[in-house]
Formats: C-alpha cells, structure tokens, sequence
C-alpha cells in the first residue's frame, strides 16, 4: 500500500487544507461528497456534511447488503460508513490502516460496529476476532480509499476481497481514476495534491474492470459520478479560493466558519495553492463506483440450466 507509514500519518492537521476541512465541517465522514446543482447553496449554510452523507448512501446502496450479512468496509477511515451497516442490521467490521482514524470509529461507533487497524491490501488472518477466511464475508464496501494503494496494492486489494467474498457476494469499490495513462507527477509537479492526500498514482478508469476480471469478478456496473463529485466540488473549492484570496474575502469566511480565524497568512497562501494544484489534475480524472460481483459457481463451474 505505497508508505503505509507515511499515510498512517495523513487526515490531520499537519495538512492546512484538512484543517480548513474540519472547520467547514468535515467530521466523521472524509469523503468529498455527492453535490446536484440545486443544492449548492446548501454548502454555505450547512457545509459538506450533508453531501458527504449523500455520497456514502449512494455507494453503501449498491452492496445491497442485507440484514446478517457480514460485511468488511474496508478503509472505513472515521467509520460512518461501517456504522451505517451496522445500523441496517449487517454484521460490519471496518479495517484501516490509519490507528487514529480507528480509535475515533471505536469511540464514536464501537455499539454498531466492530474496527480493527488493517491494510487492505494484504489482510491478517483475523480482526476485532473475526477471521478473515476465504468465503467468509457477503459484501466488501471501499469508499474513496482506494486511490491510497497504488496500482500493485489495488491488485492486491481485488485479489484479497474475491478471496473474502463467498460465491454471490459483491465488491462496491468507489475511487478517483484517471481518463489518461499520463503520469502524476506531470500534472502535479510540485507534490501539493500528492503530499496532502498521501497517494502516489491514480487508477486508469478502464483498466479497474480488467485487473477486476482477472481477480476473478464479473462487472456488474460501472456509474460515472465526475460531475456531482469532483466537478461540483471543484466548482465550490475555486468558489473557495477566488474569496480566499482578498483580506475582505477571508474575513468572511471567518464569519461564517469562526474556526478559519486560527488560520494564518501564511496558511491561507498555501491553502490556494493546494486548492489551485487539484485544478490540473481535476482536468485528467473522474469519479467512478464499480460494482463488482464474485459469481456464484467457480471459474471452471457453469450454472445449471
């Protein structure tokens, strides 16, 4: 999973552009969110928490998980999603690989959920003393994670959930990809998008479903979600920025999120810049939920007529 020390250490304050996330809202959800023009507005009064709890319904409706299902939310980060499946009545065990994101799940949803500190990418043989055998879980849900792994540990994370899943159960891996095999570091030269959000490459959109197939899955859909995610958002962090970037502009934000007072000159040039690097690399990705199903007779099975 790329440096797994050095993402152990990501979404906190050592970012600017995460402290300025925690004051506009962002909590237990560290999602991006799921915005329709309509409710754009909404933002300035309610912050991203409503879109980001949108998004997590949205990717958590395609496991069509049922009630007794076991579950592995994998990179369940704060552990909302996992504690929604446990709301819904599912057996849920969230993994991460982040020890402070997990204490806060443990703290905030231990009655719902079971979490345990994991990598995805290459699983222990149990966790919160559930054993992770191959054929044990119904569903395996990765939100906005994946991206995190690099190419070999996305592999790795295909191959470790086909092992999970029993024959019928279904992946849903939601993740930023790339339109283009153009490297990264091209569009992001200075590291500002790289270093914030720890990762090293993003996952050509078409080649998910072909290191999918060869793990094994069926595709069953692909759902393109560029424009409510990444390009809404986008929309909102230029909103951002361009107020930002005046003194009158920053005053009121502070008023509006008193939090963004801690905030420094120096914070607020380098939260513009930050904002201003994801536009390059806005322009090369998408935002795209993959269901992926394990088929119910094996490889060499055919189903009965």
């Amino acid at each position: 999973m790329g440096d797994s020390g050095d993402l152990a250490s990501a979404y906190n304050d050592d970012s600017v552009l995460f402290r300025v996330l925690r004051h506009l809202g962002w909590d237990s959800l560290v999602d991006i969110g799921y915005f329709t023009l309509p409710t754009l507005p909404i933002v300035v009064l309610a912050g991203p928490a409503p879109f980001q709890r949108r998004l997590a319904r949205r990717s958590l409706a395609l496991l069509d998980a049922r009630p007794g299902q076991l579950v592995l939310d994998a990179g369940c980060g704060r552990g909302d999603t996992t504690a929604r499946l446990g709301a819904a009545g599912c057996r849920a065990l969230g993994v991460d690989i982040q020890p402070a994101q997990i204490d806060q799940a443990r703290r905030r949803f231990g009655d719902s959920a079971r979490f345990a500190v994991a990598d995805a990418t290459a699983l222990p043989d149990q966790a919160a003393e559930i054993p992770l055998t191959e054929g044990s879980f119904d569903r395996v849900h990765c939100l906005e994670a994946a991206f995190h792994f690099g190419h070999e540990g996305r592999r790795s994370f295909l191959s470790e959930s086909f092992r999970l899943l029993r024959p019928g159960g279904r992946l849903v891996l939601v993740d930023v990809t790339s339109r283009t095999d153009q490297p990264i570091e091209t569009l992001d030269p200075n590291g500002l998008v790289r270093g914030t959000w720890r990762f090293d490459d993003i996952e050509p959109y078409e080649r998910y479903p072909l290191t999918a197939s060869a793990a094994g899955f069926t595709t069953r859909r692909i759902l393109d979600w560029t424009t409510p995610v990444l390009h809404r958002a986008a929309q909102l962090c230029a909103l951002f920025a361009g107020t930002a970037s005046t003194r009158a502009g920053r005053q009121a934000l502070c008023v509006r999120w008193p939090g963004l007072r801690t905030l420094d000159a120096q914070d607020w040039e380098e939260v513009i810049a930050v904002i201003r690097a994801h536009r390059a690399i806005g322009r090369v990705t998408r935002y795209t939920a993959y269901v992926l199903d394990k088929p119910a007779y094996g490889f060499a099975d055919v189903a009965p007529e």
